[in-house]
């Protein structure tokens, strides 16, 4: 598509300029533009080709249409306007539009098997992947507590993991293991720790016997729980929200952008009348469309919202920086002053690259203006981007795929804005007295440094008020050894002050658990979850585990917590995924594993 593209400009720079010639392109010129598009079609493909056949006359006949229409304004544009440097940009702006119409056209037909998901022509990101984005961060191993009894890592709030990989399911397809992030499959369920009466945190233990996997002996699954200080809705700080929101063409797909509409309209009701909204968008190019107003005009708030509609290709730089300007013009100290970045993650115009959009993020999080990264869409979506970008803004990153999850997300609005604590860091320090080894059961890309544990130059999670965060160890115990496990150092800065603060707890083998039956009912779904996500991600230590058995676990808390939807919905889909994966099983080959286990993460997170 590339070369036809190019030659296809160059006849509309041919056309601008014989402004006193034919205003129409020729059927010469549409029959040649077909042909070009239809011989990238795959030559064994037969009934694609008997398509083309049938539609070809109704295609062509679109694309004159459309061509005539769009070419015979920009000509006129350019004999009206005075400057022939915007007779220029009106002219190009026609190329990409119609050059967008074009693929959108072939791709809904069957035609453009080859195009770009999001109708450009630039691979997103600067890289040259389309469609689906995820990356691998490894598996921990479990590590010798004589070598090193310290574990240390940036606490995590994002759920985007488990919504993906649920939408994955709910279409009936079995998510890419790169999509699965246990702590993020963990963290999207909640467990009801009691809530802190006069301090920041409450920290939780529990341990059971854990036989998960193969070939492994006396071990135990840990759960380290903290939750955060609640914060009554009329206490909470007034906000001041920038929504920053992709309407190229990609967010057309279905009806994307109708569901960011949704969810504003529905977060504008839970708003206070001291709070304020400030709307930018971005597709071809970013803009603002609504200074910031309180809801006393309403009424305008709402009407751009529904002025909202997509168009052209994706200039997320553009937008983010027009969102962040708009930002700092209104920031009010003490206040939350907070970007909601509402995209499918797709950058394919301006400077792709993102490392410059983090480090302008990251500056303008450390100077109080945080941002918050709302996924949407399946198929041309970005998860790397999307989890990095609320990562670098010290807020989170959910994905939405449905209003009710909309409702879910936005239930704590007090939580979700306001932060209670930031560059929040976890130290455990394992007792190699009694604990022979141990692994962190996800945070792959959260590790943080041991010796940077109190540097508090390096970054941490932040955590909004009344939201919790669980991690979860596999320990393996030396025989008839008892007494202190681990002690938990959490570290933490105050999100006005900056004033650092650091507490700790201990947890005995006193208090491990007989068994299964004998833990919380919270426990026993984090130990569930835990479970599910590493037979989806395929971890290492997950070979020999049956999805059957998480499934008959699930069933048996669902009998306790019958009414909790979230519970409902899991079993749902541990059954789908056990199913999917009989289908795989019975079509591929074993996976072969080394025998050496994984080897320790290089990356280190921020």
């Amino acid at each position: 598509m590339k070369k036809h593209n190019e030659q296809f400009e160059k006849n509309i720079a041919r056309l601008v300029k014989s402004t006193g010639e034919q205003q129409i392109p020729s059927e010469h010129f549409t029959n040649d533009l077909i042909e070009e598009a239809l011989k990238g079609l795959p030559k064994d493909q037969p009934r694609r080709q008997k398509r083309s056949t049938i539609m070809k006359p109704f295609i062509k006949s679109f694309i004159k249409i459309a061509a005539c229409v769009t070419i015979v304004g920009a000509l006129l544009s350019a004999i009206l306007m005075p400057s022939l440097q915007t007779s220029k940009e009106r002219a190009a702006s026609v190329v990409m539009k119609y050059d967008q119409l074009q693929m959108d056209i072939l791709y809904e037909e069957g035609y453009a098997t080859g195009s770009m998901a999001h109708g450009g022509t630039t691979p997103p990101n600067g890289e040259d992947v389309d469609a689906m984005f995820f990356k691998t961060y490894g598996v921990n191993p479990f590590v010798d507590t004589e070598d090193d009894h310290l574990s240390t890592f940036a606490i995590d709030v994002d759920t985007g993991s488990y919504t993906v990989c649920r939408r994955y399911l709910q279409q009936g397809n079995l998510p890419p293991k790169e999509a699965v992030r246990v702590e993020e499959f963990v963290n999207y369920f909640k467990y009801d720790y009691p809530a802190p009466r006069e301090d920041n945190f409450a920290v939780f233990f529990e341990a059971m016997p854990w036989q998960f996997g193969a070939e492994r002996k006396n071990t135990q699954l840990m759960r380290i729980g903290l939750k955060a200080m609640e914060i009554p809705d009329e206490h909470r700080k007034p906000a001041i929200l920038t929504f920053v929101i992709d309407v190229s063409g990609s967010m057309n797909r279905e009806n994307r952008l109708g569901l960011v509409k949704q969810s504003l309209r529905m977060l504008i009701d839970k708003l206070r009348p001291e709070d304020k909204i400030g709307i930018a968008v971005y597709g071809s190019r970013g803009r603002h469309i609504l200074r910031h107003t309180g809801l006393e005009d309403k009424y305008a708030i709402l009407e751009a919202i529904n002025s909202l509609q997509s168009e052209g290709s994706t200039n997320a730089e553009e937008g983010i920086r027009i969102g962040y300007d708009m930002a700092d013009k209104a920031f009010v100290p003490g206040y939350i002053n907070r970007v909601i970045l509402c995209s499918d993650g797709v950058a394919n115009v301006g400077r792709t690259g993102h490392e410059e959009i983090f480090k302008m993020i990251k500056d303008k999080a450390d100077k109080g203006v945080t941002l918050s990264a709302l996924g949407f869409g399946m198929g041309n979506y970005n998860d790397v981007l999307m989890e990095r970008l609320g990562d670098k803004g010290n807020g989170y990153y959910a994905y939405i795929d449905t209003l009710d999850e909309a409702k879910r997300l936005f239930s704590n609005l007090t939580g979700a804005l306001q932060v209670v604590a930031r560059d929040v860091k976890i130290q455990v320090d394992f007792n190699p007295d009694v604990v022979r080894s141990y692994r962190l059961i996800g945070y792959e890309n959260r590790d943080v440094a041991d010796v940077d544990f109190r540097n508090d130059k390096v970054d941490g999670g932040e955590i909004g008020a009344g939201h919790s965060t669980t991690a979860l160890y596999e320990l393996k115990l030396w025989p008839e050894k008892a007494g202190k496990i681990a002690t938990t150092y959490i570290r933490y800065k105050d999100p006005d002050t900056f004033e650092v603060t650091e507490i700790s707890a201990d947890f005995d083998s006193q208090q491990t658990a007989e068994g299964f039956s004998d833990i919380s009912n919270s426990f026993a779904l984090a130990s569930v979850v835990t479970e599910f996500a590493e037979i989806m991600r395929e971890s290492y230590w997950a070979k020999g585990a049956k999805l059957e058995d998480t499934l008959a676990k699930a069933k048996q808390i669902h009998t306790e917590l019958e009414d909790n939807t979230d519970v409902n919905e899991l079993v749902d889909l541990i059954d789908r995924a056990s199913r999917l994966l009989k289908d795989k099983t019975a079509t591929e080959p074993a996976p072969i594993h080394d025998e050496d286990g994984p080897q320790p993460a290089e990356i280190h997170y921020k």
